[in-house]
């Protein structure tokens, strides 16, 4: 049996850009259809290295307007996601032989001022033979810098942005591919997987590395713009120090990583810029990518770590605007937006490239170009002050809001609460509902994941199974066990029928 649905906009791509131009256009009152191959974040906005960030690094390569957007966008994402974005200070070593320490604080510098910073702290020079930040490194390391960026999770602003877009009347639809692109007379007929066809006024093709796939389904040409995919790894090991600072190192071969205090009890490390050349279904850090990762770090920390100890390890591709680039690291961050000439009919405005930092403004200037071909659209952007689900409390409130979730939920451990505030924000008190003991939550399925979470993540977040819950909707696979993973799995499949 065929369904069909009318839409203003259809939205193909369930990533950070196809979220964020899905709850740009509901909130301008458009009827929005989001079509996601497999479940939502899934891809490259799952497996990022978690930062909201100006990129320092790209002040080498020249891209300031870029890095000026970014830097602007940190604040303001901030603002509107306090429970998911946190400010992070960054410790730089000055490595001798490397890039000079005038350099060094010459870009610092730059990065202070440039763009608008107001509630983030500035740079400043560190001894760290006396620091914190100094001790769990090797000897020799006498100076560096430290400097403000933003950390947050990145699944999770993606879900965010489409349950609010959801909540303004979009239709989500993970696992739900596009399978036929026809532009007709008033609009585009979409064919999707499960029989549905879908007629809109326009299409935003936001696959990210498929989009060239995306436009083979329309039948449309690129006009020779062509994509580089470029894989960035990641490596999860035990924690390697104590402190909540990060770490921006810099390596003989001019490339840079990041060290990042991660789910309390890890360190994050990465990333990796390789040109993936594979398939889109098989995108992993490969051995000699982990080996790198593990090299970088032995170079600055004391205690030295090998593949063996990884207990995790992932990897994404960013699709990048191809510039001639020789140097995979070197390839523009930079985003371009294209809208189908007039002539051509309906309106198809694809995304090429593009980062986690600058999503909100790219949906802002994609809805812009789209008012130009719908009647009716409002040009008047909003998303800059909205908080997302669960963040409208204070920018600098999390701990406080930890404090009140602790207080009405005495049952809740310190680490528990912080996790359940660093997910949900507000969204807490929706979940806990007036439970009074673990037991009014439901099955505890271990570390702090009850039923009542589980049911708000299969019946408001779109989860259907226990990668879902455990690696996008939260991080907890880090912590279950094999068997607690079958018997959350079990739980789902008996009954999902309920969270339809």
């Amino acid at each position: 049996m065929r369904h069909e649905t009318d839409c203003d906009l259809l939205v193909i791509g369930g990533g950070i850009n196809g979220a964020g131009i899905a709850r740009d256009a509901a909130g301008r009152g458009l009827r929005v259809v989001v079509l996601e191959a497999g479940d939502i974040a899934r891809g490259t906005s799952s497996a990022s290295t978690k930062l909201i960030h100006g990129g320092l690094r790209y002040l080498e390569h020249h891209e300031f307007g870029l890095v000026r957007e970014s830097l602007a966008e940190r604040e303001r994402l901030w603002s509107i996601a306090p429970h998911i974005v946190w400010p992070m200070r960054f410790v730089l070593p000055y490595q001798k032989g490397l890039r000079p320490r005038w350099l060094l604080r010459l870009g610092l510098f730059l990065y202070d001022h440039i763009g608008g910073r107001k509630r983030l702290s500035a740079t400043r020079t560190l001894d760290l033979r006396k620091h914190v930040a100094g001790k769990p490194l090797k000897p020799g390391f006498r100076t560096g810098f430290a400097y403000s960026d933003c950390w947050v999770d990145d699944a999770r602003m993606v879900l965010l942005n489409l349950r609010d877009a959801a909540d303004r009347g979009a239709r989500i639809l993970p696992r739900t591919a596009a399978t036929g692109l026809i532009r007709m007379k008033t609009g585009w007929r979409v064919s999707a997987t499960g029989g549905q066809t879908f007629h809109a006024r326009a299409v935003v093709n936001a696959g990210g590395p498929a989009v060239l796939d995306v436009l083979g389904l329309a039948k449309v040409t690129s006009d020779g713009l062509r994509m580089r995919l470029v894989r960035g790894s990641h490596i999860v090991v035990p924690r390697l120090f104590d402190h909540d600072f990060s770490y921006f190192f810099q390596l003989p071969d001019g490339r840079i990583f990041f060290a990042i205090p991660y789910e309390r009890d890890f360190t994050l490390i990465g990333t990796t810029d390789v040109d993936h050349t594979g398939p889109l279904s098989d995108i992993r850090a490969d051995l000699d990518e982990i080996a790198y990762l593990c090299e970088g770090a032995n170079r600055y920390f004391a205690l030295q770590i090998k593949p063996s100890d990884v207990v995790w390890s992932f990897a994404g591709v960013r699709p990048l605007v191809d510039d001639g680039s020789g140097r995979p690291e070197a390839a523009t961050r930079g985003y371009r937006l294209d809208l189908s000439p007039e002539a051509d009919g309906a309106p198809l405005l694809s995304v090429f490239g593009g980062k986690l930092t600058t999503y909100r403004h790219l949906a802002d200037s994609a809805l812009a170009l789209l008012a130009q071909r719908l009647l009716g659209l409002s040009t008047t952007g909003w998303t800059d002050s909205a908080p997302l689900p669960g963040g409208d409390f204070p920018m600098e409130g999390a701990n406080a809001l930890m404090t009140q979730v602790r207080d009405r939920y005495p049952f809740l451990t310190e680490a528990w609460s912080e996790r359940l505030v660093r997910c949900y924000g507000m969204t807490c008190f929706d979940i806990l509902k007036d439970a009074r003991t673990l037991n009014d939550c439901g099955r505890h399925f271990g570390h702090g994941l009850t039923q009542y979470e589980v049911d708000h993540l299969m019946t408001r977040e779109w989860a259907s199974t226990a990668d879902d819950i455990l690696w996008r909707r939260t991080k907890l696979g880090l912590l279950f066990t094999s068997a607690e993973t079958e018997a959350l799995a079990a739980w789902i499949a008996d009954n999902k029928g309920d969270a339809a």
